[in-house]
């Protein structure tokens, strides 16, 4: 079936929601059962969707829209977006965790229009799972019938103020999958509010944000600031998406209840590539194509996906249990962390000192340098 080419951009991003929705679907119900798959396999499923629904969304739009850039999760970042009016910036597959595993629909697939200007002129929130497509030309919000507010967040990042921020507005929490999952309960009045402060990409909430500011809910950073999108380094760590009678006070709350300045663009990479090392899955970790790790001296990365396939995989990284002392200097387009590596050594825990230095000239980790040295407390029986 072809595409009307007629179709004006909010038409145009529905049906390119849609049809990278129906690919995913298609996969995911030739592929996986009832039973969990085994959580490799069920990470291959879901890096296979990405990069298929990145595809084809890549070729749909050449087809359709070949003058504007794009800005894909699954797909090397170029420089000359920054230069374009027009910039789609999509997620092929938003919830690849809840993806694999059986019977959750909390996955979805989003398709912005950034115009420079206007920042976010169509989107559509494709929710395959559930049959709908939500889409910024056409969507109205609910209003939510509870007695107590709902907020929905992540169920693997959470913000840490959460709790307390439902106490005080008297409301209940409530874990869910995707981000675009959680605006469209807000959306359709299943939920009051959306808030996340774990480190986000401007794909992760593009989409969304644009279908839920058409629909007349509120949006913005936790901090109240706007939600800019198509910049240098495409990292967008936090937002609140809610009723607008609910903006104020939790606004308000969450001023009071955070304090900590927010890691930069760059740092928050390097975080996350650290964060990979204890728990072996590098899906969030921004590698470029040809970027290259250096262990004293030695050579131990040649590519990213070497990189990222090590990270995941590598026995070298099995014994690692935590890191501490974590602190980080920005210097230009450079990041270096210092820190305390822990290892488990059969019946004992070893600590080596370590300073990684991280080139991060764009939206992704282009060189990593790490310096390993002993520490005073490398041995030492364990608790």
């Amino acid at each position: 079936m072809t595409i009307d080419f007629d179709l004006d951009d909010g038409q145009l991003a529905a049906e390119l929601a849609a049809r990278a929705g129906d690919l995913l679907l298609e996969l995911r119900e030739r592929e996986l059962g009832e039973e969990p798959l085994p959580k490799d396999a069920a990470r291959e499923l879901s890096r296979r969707g990405d990069k298929e629904a990145d595809a084809l969304l890549l070729r749909m739009l050449a087809e359709h829209r070949p003058s504007d850039a794009v800005l894909s999760e699954e797909s090397a970042d170029d420089s000359h977006r920054l230069d374009a009016d027009r910039v789609w910036i999509i997620d092929p597959l938003d919830g690849s965790r809840e993806y694999g595993l059986p019977g959750r629909t909390d996955w979805a697939v989003h398709v912005a229009l950034w115009e420079r200007g206007e920042g976010v002129t169509a989107a559509a929130v494709a929710q395959p799972a559930l049959g709908r497509v939500f889409r910024s030309d056409t969507c109205t919000a609910a209003a939510g019938e509870r007695d107590r507010p709902r907020i929905v967040v992540s169920d693997s990042r959470p913000p840490e103020f959460v709790g307390a921020l439902a106490d005080r507005a008297g409301a209940d929490v409530t874990p869910m999958g995707s981000a675009g999952a959680k605006a469209m309960a807000v959306l359709r009045g299943e939920a009051d509010a959306y808030v996340h402060a774990g480190g986000q990409w401007e794909w992760d909430s593009a989409a969304p944000v644009g279908v839920a500011v058409a629909a007349g809910l509120h949006c913005s950073r936790i901090d109240g600031t706007p939600l800019v999108y198509n910049q240098a380094h495409p990292y967008l760590p936090d937002l609140l998406i809610c009723r607008r009678d609910l903006a104020e006070t939790l606004l308000a709350s969450i001023a009071d209840l955070t304090g900590a300045s927010a890691d930069s663009p760059r740092v928050a990479m390097a975080r996350e590539y650290l964060g990979s090392l204890l728990t072996h899955d590098a899906t969030k970790v921004r590698l470029a194509a040809d970027c290259r790790r250096v262990e004293n001296g030695r050579r131990t990365g040649d590519s990213g996906s070497e990189i990222a396939r090590e990270l995941e995989t590598g026995e070298q990284y099995r014994p690692l249990t935590g890191i501490r002392d974590l602190t980080f200097g920005e210097f230009g387009t450079d990041v270096v962390a210092r820190f305390l590596l822990d290892m488990a050594v059969g019946d004992e825990t070893h600590t080596v000192a370590v300073t990684e230095h991280f080139a991060v000239p764009g939206a992704e980790i282009t060189a990593i340098t790490a310096i390993i040295e002993p520490h005073p407390s490398t041995k030492g029986s364990t608790p």
